[in-house]
């Protein structure tokens, strides 16, 4: 359906993240992957979506030069618990401190997506409420030692054991959770076929 809409764009999805890569083939979107290396580093000042929304900017504005029909996609996520965000963890100590801090509590998974187009940039977040129940350390352990989510921030992946086990609750959207809001991001390449 919006393949057919889309067909004068050339998408660029610019993620190397494995998760983000399988929701644009799911969408049937034809789409290219190129990838820019930045240092993802924002003002200590920002909180929340301000930080999210930062990172994807920042992510898209290395794209320079593009062409008339470029949409490139960018995206960054946090967990967002007790006024701190939680990035991808630096070793396993860092992992298990993170979960451990989650345990019986609701955190905010954070995500924003920029698109940039040749003449104009655009941003657009989602905010999902997750609580989990009260972790046991040897489930977080257990977790750890055979899913090694040490590429995911807040160090799980909802779509994983943890996930199964651990999660009594989730307020909004669940591919939020896995990786990117999946619904926004296809109401807005809508816009874009309707801009044509």
């Amino acid at each position: 359906m919006l393949k057919d809409k889309l067909n004068q764009y050339t998408i660029i999805l610019a993620s190397g993240s494995p998760r983000r890569q399988q929701f644009f083939k799911e969408m049937d979107i034809p789409f290219s992957i190129q990838l820019k290396e930045i240092e993802e580093i924002y003002p200590n000042t920002l909180k929340a979506e301000e930080i999210t929304n930062y990172l994807a900017e920042l992510k898209a504005n290395a794209f320079e030069d593009l062409k008339e029909n470029d949409i490139v996609i960018t995206s960054d996520t946090i967990v967002w618990h007790e006024e701190k965000a939680l990035g991808k963890p630096k070793n396993y100590e860092d992992a298990l401190q993170m979960l451990q801090s989650m345990s019986g509590k609701t955190h905010e998974v954070i995500t924003s997506v920029c698109f940039k187009t040749k003449n104009k940039v655009e941003t657009i977040y989602e905010v999902t409420k997750v609580t989990f129940k009260t972790l046991l350390d040897a489930e977080i352990i257990y977790y750890l030692d055979n899913y090694k989510p040490f590429d995911k921030a807040g160090s799980y992946g909802i779509q994983e054991w943890i996930g199964l086990i651990g999660i009594s609750k989730i307020e909004g959207s669940y591919t939020n959770v896995v990786g990117m809001p999946v619904e926004k991001i296809y109401s807005k390449l809508l816009d874009y076929a309707k801009i044509y």
